[in-house]
């Protein structure tokens, strides 16, 4: 595991990381841009459509006022997941856990980790995601005590061109500078662990292959346990 970015003054263990992982890949094939896709029946459209998931996530849940359905329809949405990616919600854990040397939980109520799905043709490969940072589902006392969270992304299939993780020095939205910024480059397989509280963006990119990686939030609720969400 290599460490790209150094860490955060909130979050000590969060050097972004980037290791290899096997034993994920998806029932359904072929891959993302070369026929069909997995599972296109099962997607979650967000954003009228600017990007898709299998499985809920709560940030596209919250923004469109829908945060309700997203927990009346957790466990639905992890048995999808499974069937479609059995095995990946437990394995996705383990690997934080390994990352952390502590345990990782399924936060009660809420969905386990899932696929964001960005199209060729759609805002984000033209222009970009939005610039954020993933704090969304910390409480108000996490977010008071900065606890510690981190943000794991797997990539199933890259696009064939762009698309990596720009994270920036800021530690706010608004002072966002691409001048102070590191590009994350990564391929299929590899795994990027990142602190929540960095501000980060998706990058532009190019060809006609969809951008499918699979995303875990986690926060440390006490020494050496973490609960996770989608």
């Amino acid at each position: 595991m290599r460490s790209l970015v150094g860490p955060s003054s909130s979050t000590p263990s969060s050097g972004i990381s980037r290791s290899p992982c096997g034993g994920c890949s998806p029932r359904r094939r072929p891959l993302p841009g070369r026929g069909r896709c997995w599972a296109r029946a099962e997607w979650n459209a967000d954003f009228g459509g600017e990007q898709w998931s299998l499985g809920r996530a709560f940030y596209t849940h919250l923004e469109t006022e829908r945060a309700r359905e997203y927990f009346r329809e957790a466990a639905a949405s992890d048995a999808i997941v499974e069937r479609v990616l059995p095995g990946m919600q437990a394995r996705v854990r383990g690997l934080l856990a390994s990352f952390v040397a502590g345990r990782v939980v399924p936060r009660p109520g809420w969905c386990g980790p899932g696929v964001h799905v960005f199209l060729p043709e759609g805002e984000v490969a033209e222009h970009g995601g939005v610039v954020h940072q993933d704090h969304e589902g910390l409480t108000r006392a996490q977010l008071s005590r900065g606890a510690r969270a981190l943000s794991l992304v797997l990539m199933l299939a890259p696009p064939q061109s762009g698309g990596g993780l720009r994270l920036f020095a800021a530690k706010s939205e608004e002072e966002a500078d691409e001048e102070e910024s590191v590009v994350v480059e990564y391929g299929q397989g590899d795994l990027v662990v990142f602190d929540s509280y960095r501000v980060h963006q998706i990058e532009p990119f190019a060809g006609d292959a969809p951008r499918v990686s699979v995303t875990l939030h986690s926060v440390e609720v006490s020494e050496g346990v973490w609960e996770s969400w989608f």
